[in-house]
């Protein structure tokens, strides 16, 4: 396995098996080489809002992303889409994020969703806090719609803040590592959760954040989830 998940012949065969479009050009990119210094990595910070945080049973109903240039964050470049909601619709989870049915109904469908997160992401790095939810439901939706489910190349900023908060030698407190509390402690605003779009810039300005301590000369290797 490669620092980016896929062997070379694995990744060259997904591309050969994926039907032209977004999902054979995000494979056919070259992702960045894991020397690069992180002062030159392209990154995109993705937030999904999601009907469950378990892939194989819940549905993306909304996704946000904004890209991160070494340590210039691109709001220029910045997207969101609603995602159809499910047969099921939304059920509970409208409690934390506020995408009742009726909103979801209004979202577009789910491969015209990926379609356009693949085509910001594509080059780039996915940049997320607790990426495995962003990665597993991307992927989960790439193979539901495609039958591959590539993995993919990621950057975890609550990793990071682990590491970081890890460097005396104790654990940090249950919660001080959220999204929120990790902004606090680098004197970043406070936002509102659970909304995609927010929370994808709130990740982004957090990396911008880690990499002044961690050295923007980093590799991307000494980074990657």
């Amino acid at each position: 396995m490669t620092p980016f998940g896929w062997g070379r012949d694995r990744r060259r065969r997904a591309t050969e098996e994926a039907p032209p479009g977004p999902l054979r050009d995000y494979l056919s990119a070259s992702p960045p080489d894991p020397r690069k210094p992180l002062a030159q990595v392209r990154l995109l910070a993705l937030d999904f809002e999601t009907t469950t945080l378990d892939a194989a049973t819940g549905f993306p109903l909304s996704a946000g992303w904004v890209p991160v240039d070494g340590t210039a964050v691109r709001l220029g470049g910045a997207g969101s889409v609603g995602f159809l909601a499910p047969a099921a619709g939304v059920g509970d989870s409208a409690v934390f994020h506020g995408i009742t049915d009726d909103a979801a109904s209004l979202g577009v469908d789910e491969q015209a969703a990926v379609e356009r997160i693949l085509a910001a992401l594509a080059g780039r790095v996915l940049l997320a806090h607790h990426a495995s939810i962003e990665t597993s439901f991307l992927a989960a939706a790439c193979r539901r719609i495609w039958g591959v489910a590539p993995e993919f190349a990621c950057v975890d900023t609550l990793e990071l803040e682990h590491r970081l908060a890890t460097r005396g030698g104790s654990e940090p407190v249950p919660g001080s590592l959220r999204l929120g509390a990790s902004r606090e402690r680098y004197g970043l605003p406070a936002y509102g959760a659970h909304e995609a779009l927010t929370d994808a810039l709130a990740c982004a300005e957090l990396y911008v954040a880690q990499v002044s301590v961690l050295g923007a000369a980093s590799p991307l290797k000494s980074v990657l989830s």
